[in-house]
C-alpha cells in the first residue's frame, strides 16, 4: 500500500529541533540513512523537503483564477517535506514516520493514496 508520509514543521519546532540535534547536519544525515534502507529495502518511491515559499491557485476551471503568494489560512504548521513509500501496512508506515527526528517535535502526517 502506497502512504504519503507529510513531515510538519513550526517554528518552535524547528528551534527545538536544532538546539537538540547536536551538530550542523545531523537531520539531513538522519534522513540520508534513512532513505537508503528504505531505497535498499524497495519501499521509498520519493522523498523531498518542500521550501517554504507558496502558490496559492484559486477558482480556475469555469471563473477567474487567481495565482497569489498568499494570504494562506493561518496555520503554525507547515509541510516542510515527504515520503512517498510503498509498505505492507498501515504500521510499517507508522514505524517509519516515528525514525523521522521530527516526530518529536512537530506531527508527521500519514496518507493512504486512493
Amino acid at each position: 500500500m502506497k502512504y504519503l508520509l507529510l513531515i510538519h514543521n513550526t517554528a518552535a519546532g524547528d528551534a527545538s529541533l536544532e538546539s537538540h540535534l547536536g551538530e550542523p547536519g545531523d537531520r539531513d544525515q538522519a534522513h540520508a540513512r534513512l532513505c537508503a534502507e528504505l531505497s535498499a529495502s524497495g519501499e521509498l518511491l520519493d522523498t523531498s523537503a518542500l521550501e517554504y515559499d507558496r502558490t496559492l491557485v484559486r477558482g480556475g476551471a469555469d471563473g477567474p483564477r487567481a495565482v497569489t503568494d498568499g494570504p494562506f489560512t493561518e496555520a503554525r504548521e507547515i509541510v516542510g517535506g515527504y515520503y512517498l513509500v510503498d509498505v505492507a501496512s498501515l504500521d510499517r508506515a507508522v514505524e517509519i514516520a516515528g525514525r523521522f527526528v521530527e516526530s518529536r517535535f512537530a506531527p508527521v502526517e500519514i496518507r493512504a493514496l486512493a
